[in-house]
C-alpha cells in the first residue's frame, strides 16, 4: 500500500476571534512514521491571560445569544465537520496513532455530539418549586433557572482528540459559555481543525480560544485562573488529584481512569461473538481508552473456552499502519509508552503470570496481549494498562466475580454477560461503578447518556445534557406577593 502522507502545517493560537502567534513551536509527530506534520505555538503566561480576558468578553456575547442561535450555530458546526469527516479521520489517524476505521467513529460520533448539544440548548430550563411544602413558605411562588458559569476550562486528553473535546465544548456553547480549550500537547491539531469550524459557523469572538502547552504549566495557569468558572478535565489519576488542589472555589468535572473489569456468566450462548466484543473492547485505539476492557472474570465452567476464544479473536486484529484501511491496532501514542506497556507485561511474566498471545512489541507498536494467571497485586491488574493488554481470570461464581470486580480504587464502568434477569438486577446494585453495561463491552458509550465514575474514576458527568447542568448555575428566584 502506498501511504498517503498528512501534513497540517503551522498552527497558532486562537484568541478573541483572532490566529495570532504564541512562544516556541511544538512539533506534532505522525504516531506510526515519526514525521513531524505540524506544529503549535506553546502558549506563555500572557497567551493565557489573553485567552481568559477574551474568554470573559465572549462569555457576555455568548450568555446574549437566543437559544435558537446557540442551537444553529452548533448545529451549523456538526454539518461541517461532516462534509470534512475524512478530512478530520486521517488527522485524528495521523496524529493520535488511531486506526482509520476507529477515526471514522470518533468523527461520527461528534457530529452527533454537537448535534445532540444543538438540540438540547434549546431545552435549558429550570423548574417550579412547591414552596407551599413547608409553612414557612405558604403564601410563596418559587422557581428557579439554569445560568452558564462564564468561562469553561476544557482541558482534553490525546486519546479522543476530537469527540472528547466534543463533550466539553459543545455543551458548553450551548449553555452560553465561552470556552478556552487547551487539547493534549500530542495531539493538538485536531483541535485546531474544530476552531476554524466554529468560526466559521458563526461563533462569537471569545466564545472559543484555543492555547496549547504542557499541563503542569499552561494546564494549571488555566485551570487556577480566577477568572474560570468551571474546568472540565480528562487525564490520569494523578493529574485529576492535582487539579483538586489547583483550581481554588470553581466548578470541577473530573473524568480520570479505570482497570476496567468485566464479568463473563457460565450461561452466555455465544462465546466467540462474546470475546470478539472484548477484544474490540480491549484493543481498539492500542488500549488507550479509559474504559478499554483490561480484566475479564470468567466463571469456572467458562473460563477455558472464554481464554481460547478471546486469544483467538485478538490473534486476528490486523496491526500496523493507522492509515491502512485494513488495520484494527495502531502505534500507542509514543515509543515510551509501548515501553512501559511492554514493560508491565514482562512485571507480571515475571511473577507468574503467562501470555497466551501478543506480548510483542516493535517501536511504538504494542500487540494484542492476552494474559492469563495475572494476580490482583500486579500492576496489569491494580493499575490502570493504557495500552492494549488484557488478563482473563478465573472466578469460582457470580458473587467471586462481583467481588472482584468491584476490587479496585476506580468505578468508571464494568460490563456483565449473562441471560439471566436475576444476575442483571444483582450486577446492577452490587457493582459500584458509574456505568453498568450488561451484555456488551463497557466501552459502550452513547454520547447523550450521563457518562462518569465514582471513587477514584473521577467528579461530575459528561454527556451533553448532563454537562450542561455541571456547566450551569440554579438560581432561585422566591416571589412573595405584594400586600
Amino acid at each position: 500500500m502506498i501511504r498517503e502522507r498528512v501534513q497540517f502545517g503551522e498552527a497558532r493560537l486562537f484568541i478573541g476571534g483572532r490566529w495570532v502567534d504564541g512562544g516556541t513551536p511544538l512539533p506534532v509527530r505522525d504516531k506510526y512514521t515519526g514525521e513531524v506534520i505540524g506544529t503549535v505555538p506553546e502558549a506563555r503566561r500572557e497567551d493565557v491571560e489573553a485567552a481568559v480576558a477574551a474568554a470573559q468578553e465572549g462569555a457576555k456575547a455568548m450568555a446574549a445569544l437566543p437559544a435558537w442561535r446557540r442551537a444553529e450555530i452548533l448545529r451549523r458546526a456538526a454539518e461541517m465537520i461532516r462534509e470534512q469527516k475524512e478530512d478530520f479521520a486521517r488527522l485524528i489517524a495521523a496524529e493520535a496513532g488511531k486506526a482509520l476505521k476507529w477515526a471514522r467513529v470518533e468523527v461520527e460520533r461528534a457530529i452527533w455530539t454537537f448535534t445532540i448539544a444543538s438540540e438540547e440548548a434549546r431545552r435549558i430550563g429550570g423548574e417550579v418549586i412547591p414552596m407551599d411544602a413547608v409553612p414557612a413558605g405558604e403564601g410563596y411562588f418559587g422557581f428557579y433557572i439554569r445560568r452558564p458559569v462564564g468561562v469553561v476550562a476544557a482541558i482534553s486528553p490525546f486519546n479522543f482528540p476530537l469527540n472528547l473535546v466534543a463533550h466539553k465544548v459543545a455543551p458548553a456553547l450551548a449553555a452560553g459559555n465561552a470556552v478556552v480549550l487547551k487539547p493534549a500537547s500530542t495531539t493538538p491539531l485536531t483541535a485546531v481543525k474544530l476552531c476554524q469550524v466554529l468560526e466559521a459557523a458563526g461563533i462569537p469572538a471569545g466564545g472559543i480560544n484555543l492555547i496549547f502547552g504542557p499541563g503542569g504549566t499552561v494546564g494549571e495557569w488555566l485551570a487556577a485562573h480566577p477568572g474560570v468558572g468551571k474546568v472540565s478535565f480528562t487525564g490520569s489519576r494523578a493529574v485529576g488529584d492535582r487539579l483538586t488542589r489547583v483550581v481554588g472555589i470553581k466548578k470541577l468535572t473530573l473524568e480520570l481512569g479505570n482497570t476496567t473489569p468485566v464479568v463473563v456468566a457460565e450461561d452466555v450462548t455465544d462465546l466467540g461473538w462474546v470475546a470478539r466484543r472484548l477484544a474490540i473492547g480491549a484493543f481498539y485505539n492500542s488500549g488507550q481508552v479509559c474504559i478499554s476492557v483490561q480484566r475479564i472474570y470468567g466463571m469456572r465452567k467458562v473460563y477455558e473456552p472464554l481464554v481460547e476464544t478471546f486469544a483467538k479473536a485478538a490473534q486476528e486484529m490486523v496491526v500496523g499502519d493507522p492509515l491502512d484501511e485494513r488495520v484494527d491496532v495502531g502505534p500507542l501514542i509514543d515509543e515510551r509508552e509501548a515501553m512501559r506497556v511492554e514493560g508491565w507485561v514482562q512485571e507480571a511474566v515475571s511473577g507468574g503470570a503467562e501470555v497466551v498471545t501478543g506480548g510483542r512489541r516493535e517501536g511504538p507498536v504494542m500487540w494484542p496481549t492476552v494474559l492469563i494467571r495475572a494476580r490482583p497485586e500486579m500492576r496489569v491488574i491494580r493499575e490502570e494498562v493504557f495500552g492494549p493488554v488484557a488478563s482473563v481470570l478465573e472466578a469460582g461464581d457470580f458473587e467471586e466475580a462481583l467481588a472482584a470486580a468491584n476490587a479496585t480504587e476506580y468505578g468508571l464502568q464494568v460490563a456483565v454477560f449473562t441471560r439471566d434477569i436475576n444476575r442483571v438486577l444483582q450486577a446492577a446494585q452490587r457493582l459500584d461503578f458509574g456505568g453498568i453495561i450488561i451484555n456488551d463491552t463497557p466501552s459502550f458509550r452513547a454520547d447523550h447518556m450521563p457518562y462518569g465514575g465514582v471513587k477514584g474514576s473521577g467528579l461530575g458527568r459528561e454527556g451533553v445534557r448532563y454537562a450542561i447542568e455541571e456547566m450551569t448555575h440554579v438560581h432561585m428566584v422566591v416571589i412573595r406577593p405584594a400586600p
